[in-house]
């Protein structure tokens, strides 16, 4: 299960909201005592659009979208008829459909029959504005220019208003243009999320190894923690070697160079299957989510359970071979029930995103707690792959898609003519704190994808199990999660000065990598880093012909006998 679901977290290696062509702008509308503001889309090659509302013109609404804004598909611009007449859009902001013609067309036409403003009726969400231009029939005469503001509206804003307005007498509508806020306090609840998350998962994941070796030197008559008669088969295990346990259900998953191979590949193939059948391919995401997020919820909290006086109530599974503790019963119950409760409910905006945070945080976690790479070598070439995935699906997709836009902000964020309306769960969203008056232009929440919290995590996990093979205190550990946290910081500042989503690999990957080859060679251990192998101990050196417990000498001859050479 802990592989599985760490295949699928790596393919929404995503961040960030997809930034549309042109600039924001919003058009608020009044019919008598209701009012609301919608996003547009603008040009300012022309006209430039009041920054405040109180400057803007409070102008009629006229309603063309019933006929054709293109010259010589209607009689608009030769006959005077009741639509037509040059008295019905003078002093008035037109409203009509996209249609076959260009933009300067249909500003052309609505500016020549007195219209001081024209709104563009779009079906695509994302729907350029900068066709703002067209071809002169004489090259050497240049259209004038427009002289009265042409803007999009969203197909979906249209029919709203029309809605609302149905039988009014009057509409009036004000266009401007807002300054955009530089940046929004949920990146800090982001932040704090997604540094809590590797920092848990990747202390857990120590924890558990140390007490693995723990185990370990127990059963093979090694000494405590200080490991002083410790063998030297097992000193010199490095944190590569793989558990004899292999039936513990605590035991991690160890990701070969084929595992990360097939990670890659289905990572890939996810994000390819989600941007030609998002409809059908995003319940099935959800479906896995769903599946993994209970898993991680349980795993997480039923250490709870062990402290709980309800402890002794437990009955034998069929065969014997385990026994179910009613703790661990109802609290799978409850993990099940916080699951179903978010699938009923998780297009519910305004609180759906605490049970979808909850989980995911929970599932990051779990896999970060049960995969672990066992050398530094598959845990860079993995994570180096991954990197190439990313900046390949942001930044050189959008050279050959149709909207223009990367695959993966289009899967992140939902196709604009998508029939289901769902959006992926593979991430931590939260809304957006900050009120400012281009709100309807963006999105409703801040996201950032699992893959951008559980891959460099990875790297995270193998700095502290490291630390626990050649006991350094934490220092790996400690440095990776806090380089872990400036790379996170660099990748907001790069989105909010570029204005655009951005492959958070690029700058996670970098900072963690970098910061732990940096400190391994600070510290004379590059070698053993690389190849994951623990400091090898020098045993203490016993006495000849004493032995303090004779019965415990004869046993371990014994025990080295039957064992055989190794």
């Amino acid at each position: 299960m802990a592989s599985l679901g760490s295949l699928l977290l790596v393919a929404s290696l995503l961040l960030g909201s997809p930034a549309a062509q042109g600039e924001h702008g919003v058009i608020h509308v009044v019919s008598g005592a209701w009012s609301k503001d919608y996003c547009i889309l603008f040009s300012s090659d022309y006209v430039t659009l009041p920054r405040e509302l109180r400057h803007a013109p409070l102008l009629p609404l006229y309603d063309g979208t019933k006929v054709s804004w293109c010259p010589g598909e209607d009689p608009f611009h030769k006959a005077q008829t009741s639509f037509s007449r040059p008295q019905s859009l003078r002093h008035t902001t037109a409203m009509a459909m996209r249609g076959n013609c260009s933009f300067y067309d249909k500003g052309w036409l609505a500016q020549g029959q007195g219209a001081h403003g024209l709104l563009i009726v779009s079906r695509l969400g994302d729907q350029q504005c900068c066709d703002t231009t067209s071809v002169s029939p004489d090259l050497h005469q240049p259209l004038p220019d427009l002289t009265i503001p042409v803007a999009v509206l969203r197909y979906t804003d249209m029919l709203d208003i029309l809605r609302h307005t149905h039988g009014a007498a009057t509409v009036r509508v004000a266009m401007y243009a807002p300054p955009e806020p530089v940046i929004d306090y949920n990146l800090v609840v982001i932040f704090i999320l997604a540094v809590g998350t590797v920092a848990v998962g990747g202390y857990w994941a120590g924890t558990m190894e140390a007490a693995w070796l723990q185990r370990r030197r127990a059963r093979r008559g090694g000494g405590g923690p200080d490991g002083h008669h410790e063998p030297r088969a097992v000193a010199a295990e490095g944190s590569a070697g793989v558990p004899e346990d292999k039936g513990n259900e605590d035991c991690p998953v160890d990701f070969t160079v084929a595992t990360a191979g097939a990670a890659v590949t289905m990572s890939f193939s996810i994000v390819v299957l989600l941007y030609f059948f998002y409809d059908y391919f995003v319940y099935v995401m959800i479906g896995i989510f769903g599946l993994g997020a209970s898993t991680g919820l349980y795993s997480c909290l039923v250490p709870l359970t062990q402290h709980l006086p309800l402890r002794g109530y437990q009955r034998p599974l069929p065969g014997h071979w385990a026994y179910l503790q009613l703790p661990q019963l109802l609290l799978a119950g409850l993990c099940t029930l916080v699951t179903l409760l978010w699938v009923t409910y998780r297009n519910e905006d305004r609180w759906a995103w605490l049970l979808q945070d909850t989980l995911g945080v929970a599932y990051c976690i779990f896999v970060l707690q049960r995969v672990r790479l066992p050398t530094l070598k598959n845990c860079t070439c993995f994570l180096l792959t991954l990197l190439a995935s990313d900046v390949f699906f942001v930044f050189i997709t959008p050279l050959f898609t149709k909207t223009g836009k990367s695959m993966m902000l289009e899967v992140a964020s939902g196709p604009a003519d998508s029939s289901s309306h769902e959006r992926l769960p593979m991430m931590l969203k939260v809304p957006r704190l900050r009120a400012s008056a281009l709100t309807p232009c963006d999105q409703p929440f801040s996201i950032l994808g699992f893959g951008d919290i559980v891959v460099p995590g990875f790297l995270v996990v193998y700095c502290h199990r490291f630390d626990v093979h050649i006991r350094s205190h934490q220092v790996y550990f400690v440095a990776c999660t806090i380089a872990y946290a400036v790379g996170l910081m660099v990748t907001f500042l790069a989105m909010t000065v570029m204005e655009m989503g951005q492959p958070a690999l690029l700058y996670l990957v970098s900072s963690t990598l970098l910061t732990s080859l940096a400190v391994a060679a600070r510290r004379q251990e590059l070698t053993l880093f690389w190849t994951g192998q623990s400091r090898p101990q020098v045993p203490a050196q016993p006495v000849a012909g004493v032995c303090v417990v004779p019965e415990s000498c004869s046993k371990q001859r014994q025990e080295g006998i039957a064992r055989g050479p190794q």
